[in-house]
């Protein structure tokens, strides 16, 4: 089954609803600009009263590894996603001092991309459209033989259309279950509904 990933959790209900609908991944963002930022303190609390059986995801872009460190060896997180410009060389690094998962995020545009993509040392790779621009990308320049979270664009209304071309290891949602720039329970229903019906 296709794992889900709900992203941008930043408040309480947000916990609240993934606890009852269960999705694989949630995704705290500590990226300063983005307007779904979290402190490591609401995300720590945040953490504490998670479900067990869903995996905490810590954002970053660009980041300090010392923060990341910070953050992870609390335990808020359980995996580590890199949406900026972090090469296989800072991926080392950080792997020097954590030992938990890494993902990697790609903005698609080219079949270039999905070979950069591909050759990641990262543990997992994202292919996304834009960081958050919320628009879908064309998924037919994906033929990628590794594992990969999808990203950008999707909401409850199209990934069974778009499942039915591709088979990736997670989806990545965030602004596609969002009402008014918040999560909605409903929305986020029915995008996990939609996707566990995909076999």
């Amino acid at each position: 089954m296709i794992k889900i990933k709900m992203c941008g959790m930043c408040r309480d209900e947000d916990i609240e609803y993934a606890n009852k609908i269960l999705p694989e991944f949630i995704g705290y963002i500590f990226w300063e600009k983005s307007r779904r930022f979290i402190t490591p303190e609401k995300a720590e609390k945040f953490t504490e009263i998670l479900d067990k059986r869903i995996i905490p995801v810590g954002v970053f872009v660009d980041a300090n590894i010392e923060y990341i460190s910070d953050i992870a060896g609390k335990q808020t997180i359980k995996i580590i996603q890199l949406h900026g410009n972090e090469n296989d060389d800072y991926i080392d690094n950080l792997r020097k001092r954590l030992n938990i998962p890494i993902i990697k995020a790609f903005r698609i545009k080219s079949r270039e991309d999905i070979e950069n993509a591909e050759k990641s040392q990262a543990d997992f790779i994202l292919l996304d459209s834009g960081y958050g621009s919320g628009e879908l990308f064309n998924h037919e320049l994906i033929d990628i033989k590794r594992p990969y979270f999808l990203a950008g664009g999707l909401d409850p209304e199209n990934i069974g259309r778009i499942l039915k071309n591709i088979t990736p290891y997670a989806l990545d949602v965030s602004s596609g279950i969002e009402t008014d720039g918040v999560k909605d329970f409903n929305k986020m229903k029915a995008f996990a509904d939609a996707g566990r019906k995909i076999l």
